[in-house]
């Protein structure tokens, strides 16, 4: 499988933190970030965002340019880990995306790809390829 983990694009500040949206330069971020993946030839199989509103969105602008949908999931909130999305991709398809917040995922990103932590700037990726299930 090939996982995008995507840190969610540029957001405003201010609270309550689950309701902060993008601000206009997330959403062309998340917009461009899109279209970059598109243009490379990404199909995902899907996208699964934190449940948090400024994840969502950047998961609906990728979804968007890659022709599929976008889904929530709990398991991806703030404090997410390497074990919690590896179950929430599994059976998910052969490419996904999965949208998340820092500094979950550069301690992801290391813990999957056996690496050192990316730098994750706002509507930053990178690409793990992860064994298929039940293989070591």
């Amino acid at each position: 499988m090939r996982l995008y983990m995507v840190r969610h694009a540029e957001a405003e500040p201010g609270d309550p933190d689950d309701l902060r949206q993008l601000t206009p330069e997330g959403r062309a971020q998340a917009r461009a970030l899109g279209k970059r993946l598109a243009a490379d030839g990404v199909r995902a199989d899907a996208v699964l965002t934190s449940p948090l509103l400024r994840a969502r969105q950047t998961g609906e602008a990728l979804a968007d340019a890659l022709s599929c949908a976008s889904e929530p999931s709990d398991a991806l909130a703030p404090g997410a880990t390497a074990e919690a999305v590896r179950s929430a991709v599994e059976g998910r398809g052969e490419t996904v995306i999965v949208v998340g917040h820092q500094p979950d995922c550069g301690r992801i990103a290391a813990e999957l790809g056996d690496g050192d932590e990316p730098p994750f700037p706002p509507a930053g990726i990178a690409v793990i390829r992860l064994p298929a299930s039940g293989t070591s």
